[in-house]
């Protein structure tokens, strides 16, 4: 069913994607990451710099998730996850929360045609209690409308938590082993991946964070295991395609052993 329509008033305008004007650098063929997870961080302290409350820097992170969107897409990115609204969020001001669950609807409502002509597949991850029901319908109606669309995976991350996903995880394994359909022999880490809320989501490549903090926030904990932290200064309201071409410049320069190791003898000079 289609959500009902609304409108709002404060809708942030997004600047024109420019397909012929910006690219990002020529990445080697294959060293582009395929999953790249962003913390969207710095909302807040945008705005309290200019004198805002913190809604305006929310309102003014629109923008910015749509520029990284599109730089996702002509980077080659296949897939890019991100943290809309933390299980850990719901401790916020009441008056907070309330905007934030009204803006997410807001943004899916506004971008998802958007979105689809991308040829974005927008996808959900999180958890249904406590969530507004109309936010969980806009989450679903863009899931219908984008589910055939190739070019870029767009995991929206709403009520969501890495350590409260892998319990939702043990806690359906653990009722299938104490009813019988199932061995607790036949437990291991690729049927804990299988339920997770988005099983087959790959793992995290690249995983950035804006603002300048240097935590992970209990995102996306299990597929980040072996992902390459990149921390930017950038606020989010100001973040571009270009710190997200800039991370994965720092992304290609990277070793990935995933826990293996070669000999490699220092060479003198």
């Amino acid at each position: 069913m289609t959500p009902k329509p609304y409108t709002h008033r404060d809708a942030v305008p997004f600047r024109p994607v420019d397909w012929t004007g910006e690219y990002p650098p020529a990445y080697a063929r294959g060293s582009v990451p395929q999953h790249v997870a962003v913390v969207m961080d710095g909302n807040g302290r945008w705005a309290n710099r200019r004198g805002l409350s913190r809604v305006e820097g929310h309102k003014a992170g629109e923008a910015a998730l749509l520029d990284v969107v599109a730089g996702a897409l002509q980077a080659g990115v296949k897939h890019l996850s991100v943290y809309a609204f933390s299980t850990e969020n719901w401790a916020r001001s009441p008056e907070e929360v309330r905007f934030l669950m009204g803006f997410n609807r807001e943004v899916l409502h506004r971008r998802r045609d958007q979105l689809n002509e991308w040829g974005v597949r927008v996808r959900w991850a999180g958890r249904r209690p406590r969530l507004w029901r109309s936010v969980i319908s806009e989450l679903e109606y863009a899931q219908e409308l984008t589910k055939s669309n190739t070019a870029l995976t767009l995991t929206m991350c709403v009520n969501y938590g890495g350590r409260v996903e892998i319990a939702d995880a043990v806690r359906s394994i653990a009722d299938d082993v104490s009813t019988g359909r199932l061995r607790p022999s036949a437990v291991t880490e690729k049927l804990i991946a299988k339920r997770l809320y988005q099983p087959d989501m790959p793992d995290v490549d690249l995983f950035v964070r804006s603002s300048g903090e240097q935590r992970t926030s209990n995102f996306l904990l299990w597929q980040s295991a072996y992902a390459e932290m990149v921390f930017l200064d950038t606020l989010w309201p100001d973040f571009t395609r270009r710190d997200l071409w800039h991370a994965i410049d720092i992304y290609t320069g990277r070793d990935r052993r995933f826990g293996g190791a070669v000999d490699a003898p220092d060479t003198p000079a």
